[in-house]
C-alpha cells in the first residue's frame, strides 16, 4: 500500500491491506487458540490489528515530517485509518467471539473516544498544547503547605497553633484516606488555560459512582488549583438519550456540559477540525463492514448501536 498525503481518499483500498493482513493473522491465531478459546482468540486479533495500524500511524507521522504534509491532511489520514482499523477489529472481534449487544453497545463508546482525541493529538489548530494532569499527591502537599504557613502567621499562641494543626490533619487523613486521579481522558492549553476533558459515550445506567469521582475532581480543579482550569464533559448521546446523572453534572456549575452534535461543536472550537463533517461524510458502517458481520448484526438487531 503506497502510504502518501493522499491516502485518506482510498478508503476501500486501506480497508482491503487491514483485511488482508488481519487475515493473516487470524490465521496464525487459530492454530494457537482452539474454537473454545474464544475471548483469547478475540484478544489477539484485536491485538495484531491494532499493531498494524500503529505501525501505519507511526509511518503517516514520519512522512508527513519528511515531506512537509499540511495539517489537514495529517489529521484526514490519522482519522481514515483509524476508522478503518475499527471496522476490521469488529469484523473479526464478531468472528472470533461474536457480539451481543452490551457488548457491542460499550465496545462502539470505547472506540469513539480515541477517534475524537485524534482531533488533539493532531490539531489543525496551532495553539493547542497537550499537557500532564497533576498528581494529588503534589496537589495535596502544596495545599498543605499553605494551610500550615497560613496558621503559622495567625495571632495565636504557639499552642494554640500546634492544636490548629493537630485538627486540620485529622480532618484531612479523613479526607485523603484514598488518593485521587486526577487524569482525565484529555488535558491541553490554550492561551495560558488548562482544559480537563473526559469523555462519555452516555449516561444510561447507574453512574453514582462515577458521577461522584467527577464532581470531585472537578472541584478540586476549579477551587483548589487555579481559576485558570476548566472541565468539560463530551458526551456521545444526545441529551434526552441520558439518566439524572448527567443533569447532576450540568448543574453542578463546575462542569460544562456537551452532547451530541454540541460535542462535535466543540471539538472543532478548540482544535480548528470539523470532525462532525468529517464523520458526516466518511463513516458508513453499513457500507463498510463484511456481509457475514451485517448479517449477524441484522439478526440480532445491533445495527442501531452504530450511530456517532
Amino acid at each position: 500500500m503506497n502510504i502518501n498525503r493522499k491516502l485518506y481518499e482510498q478508503k476501500d483500498m486501506i480497508l482491503h491491506y487491514l483485511r488482508d493482513r488481519a487475515a493473516e493473522s487470524f490465521g496464525e491465531i487459530i492454530t494457537v487458540h482452539g474454537e473454545r478459546d474464544f475471548k483469547k482468540r478475540a484478544s489477539a486479533i484485536n491485538k495484531a490489528i491494532k499493531g498494524t495500524t500503529q505501525n501505519l500511524r507511526t509511518i503517516i507521522i514520519q512522512r508527513s515530517i519528511a515531506q512537509s504534509w499540511s495539517k489537514e491532511e495529517i489529521i484526514n489520514n490519522i482519522l481514515m485509518i483509524t476508522y478503518c482499523s475499527y471496522v476490521i477489529m469488529i469484523e473479526y472481534r464478531n468472528r472470533a467471539w461474536p457480539y451481543e449487544y452490551m457488548a457491542f453497545a460499550r465496545r462502539i463508546g470505547e472506540l469513539w473516544e480515541p477517534f475524537c482525541k485524534n482531533c488533539f493529538d493532531f490539531p489543525v489548530r496551532d495553539d493547542v498544547e497537550l499537557v500532564e494532569p497533576p498528581l494529588f499527591s503534589e496537589v495535596r502537599e502544596q495545599l498543605q503547605q499553605e494551610i500550615r504557613d497560613y496558621i503559622e502567621n495567625i495571632n495565636l499562641a504557639v499552642l494554640e497553633k500546634d492544636q490548629l494543626i493537630q485538627y486540620y490533619d485529622k480532618v484531612w487523613s479523613l479526607v485523603t484516606s484514598g488518593e485521587i486521579k486526577l487524569e482525565l481522558d484529555l488535558h491541553f492549553r490554550i492561551d495560558g488555560k488548562n482544559y480537563n476533558i473526559d469523555f462519555k459515550s452516555g449516561f444510561q445506567s447507574n453512574e453514582k459512582g462515577n458521577t461522584n469521582r467527577l464532581l470531585l475532581v472537578a472541584s478540586i480543579y476549579k477551587n483548589i488549583l487555579s481559576e485558570n482550569n476548566e472541565c468539560l464533559l463530551f458526551v456521545r448521546a444526545e441529551e434526552d438519550d441520558n439518566n439524572h446523572y448527567l443533569q447532576t453534572l450540568k448543574s453542578s456549575g463546575i462542569w460544562d456540559v456537551y452532547c451530541g452534535n454540541e460535542t462535535y461543536s466543540k471539538i472543532n472550537t478548540y482544535s480548528c477540525f470539523d470532525i462532525s463533517a468529517w464523520i458526516n461524510e466518511n463513516i458508513e458502517w453499513e457500507k463498510d463492514l463484511d456481509q457475514d458481520t451485517l448479517a449477524h448484526f441484522n439478526e440480532n438487531y445491533l445495527l442501531k448501536y452504530l450511530s456517532w
